[in-house]
């Protein structure tokens, strides 16, 4: 009986240290969102990631001290925390979002949602270029201009 008692215990134990890990590990992946959106929502809407590829998320967030004219270096510890949450829900990840990824070639290494060929196909016909010159919207990347729920995701035309 004292057997079954212990082997019950390690059992527990070991039932309890895999959740203990599948719970660290969500901690881990929540942090690199909320480092991600608290960082990155400074200066410009908190992209998601799914919209471009993880090769992509990985040269922007290396290249931070040049990030497109200006200089957004992080304490590396966080820029580590942002950069492998952006790697591990990028669109090639798997998942709804791999359309994204139509017409970038696998040797292509995209660096703007606004020059990937699924949103320049959505943007061409349906916004004049002057529309972004507008100093309500005052560029591509702000979606938030026309796309009130772009922060949550949603893109619907407002």
């Amino acid at each position: 009986m004292k057997h079954w008692k212990n082997t019950t215990v390690i059992l527990c134990a070991g039932v309890s240290f895999a959740a203990l890990a599948a719970t660290t590990q969500g901690a881990m992946a929540e942090s690199g969102r909320m480092a991600f959106e608290r960082e990155c929502s400074d200066c410009h809407m908190a992209f998601p990631p799914q919209l471009m590829p993880k090769r992509s998320w990985h040269a922007i967030t290396s290249s931070l001290d040049s990030h497109f004219g200006e200089d957004a270096s992080l304490d590396p510890a966080v820029t580590k925390k942002i950069q492998d949450y952006l790697e591990a829900n990028a669109a090639d990840t798997g998942g709804r979002t791999r359309g994204a990824l139509r017409g970038i070639r696998d040797n292509e290494t995209p660096m703007r949602i606004t020059e990937m060929p699924w949103w320049v196909g959505i943007h061409k016909y349906e916004v004049r270029p002057s529309a972004f010159k507008d100093p309500r919207v005052r560029s591509k990347s702000n979606c938030m201009a026309c796309h009130r729920g772009a922060k949550n995701g949603n893109y619907d035309d407002d």
